[in-house]
């Protein structure tokens, strides 16, 4: 009545591959390191984003845009073309996949307008939704961060 059973070809379905939040926040780092892109390619429109201590800049911002336009703007323009501020080491990426929040502990450097080198260390705190970062607090050193901030005027 059956016949003996014979193995069926079974063609492999490939799912697309979901990035975490960790690789995704990694791979944006690296790029903007190489100068191949920018950390703000991963932030939504209306990301959120504190600033703590007591930097210029310190305080909350209501939206991407806002952070761009009174902080990383004005702060990119402070930077040589040819040497601008970027990634110069990551000490470490750690998830907690279960609040969605990624933390990145990194070295940053760039050679200002006036020809000083400008460095820092940064803890970012980066909140994500459907891949997107949508609320950050950042940690640095303020009084460096503000000497930078007094002391070079930005390019036009």
């Amino acid at each position: 009545m059956f016949g003996p059973v014979r193995p069926r070809r079974c063609d492999t379905v490939r799912m697309p591959t979901v990035r975490s939040n960790r690789e995704i926040a990694r791979d944006a780092f690296a790029e903007w390191a190489t100068g191949n892109g920018h950390v703000t390619s991963i932030f939504a429109p209306d990301m959120t984003f504190q600033i703590a201590g007591r930097s210029a800049v310190s305080r909350h911002y209501d939206n991407t845009q806002q952070f761009l336009d009174e902080v990383l703007h004005p702060f990119g323009a402070r930077f040589a073309p040819t040497a601008p501020f970027r990634p110069t080491r990551i000490h470490g990426i750690y998830a907690d996949d279960r609040q969605n929040v990624v933390a990145v502990v990194w070295d940053g450097a760039g050679t200002t307008v006036d020809g000083t080198t400008y460095q820092n260390t940064y803890a970012w705190f980066l909140t994500f939704a459907d891949g997107l970062v949508i609320d950050g607090t950042a940690f640095f050193d303020s009084i460096a961060f503000n000497e930078l901030w007094e002391n070079v005027k930005p390019s036009q």
